[in-house]
């Protein structure tokens, strides 16, 4: 939604004035799918067919620049999103890496059966936020709640990992795929769609329709609860998920120390704009405790993600401990919150899991 009606006028006039391959313009052509403009940032997302993504790069280019000269508009954000009739999930299967798959745009109606869609987010990679994710969503699976979890990251997927799960998914008589189970979760990840050393080598637009038809065109079913495990940052894959589908809400994870904090701080701020309310910061690797003499050290500082929590005004769901036990449970894919619901892991997570789950109110 644009904060004027000025706003939405001018935009339209700059991309009436630029002209596509076949001649046309992008405004009579009805390739505007979406204009937002809050806070002196406009983003408007253009309607393509694959083919013509390399002739529109210059245009996509041209288009922000006219944009960020209007009146009031700090910056211009141009996305090229494809549509085309065979799903990018079963191209993931079937084409070359390299080769841009064919898209077609998904259903209108999105998860028409989950109760709660949440993100799991982190401003930056490396801090734990899959891990976190797949034992966060045991956690509520241990409170009795029908969990599934999406896997959001196209370019560096976790979960078959981390579940330790093998195998393709199954289409539907719907032709829907079936999400797989791992330990009373429904999954789904383009890294159970691809081999294991396949590199996503796809453009913003191609990974924005992935994610948005992992979350439509994947039979999830009746779910309390979708967490999604988002990729790091703050770009296309976050904005086809913002867009995608209504979030409950956002869970932010990061390390203690201030490197990592700068970028949580970004990723809070980024939900705080298209308005998903963040439901709490995990403080992951909070402390190592030493396997040896079982003594407690601070190795990326202590207490900065409840710092930050506070001077930010938002929840703080937590600390995590970084354990041997964690890390070999998630490297053999059998969770430490499957493996040891009752141990300390367990229990730190579990608590998480209730916090998450009295903030959403289920």
């Amino acid at each position: 939604m644009s904060e004027t009606p000025e706003i939405d006028a001018a935009v339209h006039e700059v991309l009436s004035g630029l002209r596509l391959p076949d001649g046309t313009d992008p405004v009579s052509a009805g390739r505007i799918e979406a204009l937002v403009a809050r806070d002196g940032q406009v983003t408007v997302t253009l309607r393509i067919n694959p083919a013509e993504a390399p002739a529109l790069s210059g245009l996509r280019a041209e288009a922000e620049r006219r944009i960020a000269a209007l009146p009031g508009v700090v910056k211009a954000s141009v996305v090229l999103t494809a549509a085309r009739e065979a799903t990018v999930l079963t191209a993931a299967r079937e084409a070359p890496a390299q080769e841009a798959p064919r898209l077609r745009a998904a259903p209108a109606k999105v998860l028409p059966e989950v109760g709660k869609v949440v993100a799991v987010a982190s401003g930056k990679g490396g801090v734990g936020k899959s891990t976190t994710s797949v034992n966060l969503a045991l956690g509520l699976r241990a409170l009795g709640l029908r969990v599934g979890i999406l896997d959001a990251d196209i370019y560096g997927p976790s979960l078959p990992t981390l579940l330790g799960l093998v195998g393709r998914p199954q289409v539907g008589p719907d032709r829907r795929l079936i999400p797989m189970e791992a330990f009373g979760l429904k999954v789904m990840s383009i890294g159970l769609l691809v081999d294991d050393e396949t590199a996503m080598i796809w453009r913003g637009p191609m990974v924005m329709s992935a994610i948005t038809q992992m979350l439509a065109d994947v039979d999830w079913g009746r779910l309390d609860v979708l967490l999604i495990d988002m990729p790091p940052g703050t770009g296309d894959a976050q904005l086809a998920i913002a867009q995608g589908t209504t979030l409950a809400g956002a869970v932010i994870v990061s390390t203690p120390q201030d490197l990592a904090l700068i970028d949580a701080r970004r990723g809070i701020a980024m939900f705080r704009k298209v308005d998903v309310p963040v439901l709490g910061l995990v403080e992951n690797m909070a402390h190592f405790i030493c396997t040896d003499c079982g003594a407690r050290h601070d190795i990326f500082g202590s207490g900065g993600a409840e710092a930050e929590a506070a001077r930010l005004g938002v929840p703080y769901l937590g600390a995590v401990p970084l354990t041997m036990e964690l890390r070999e449970a998630s490297d053999r894919g059998r969770p430490v919150t499957a493996l040891s619901p009752d141990g300390v892991l367990g229990q730190v997570y579990t608590g998480l899991a209730r916090k998450l789950s009295d903030a959403l109110d289920i």
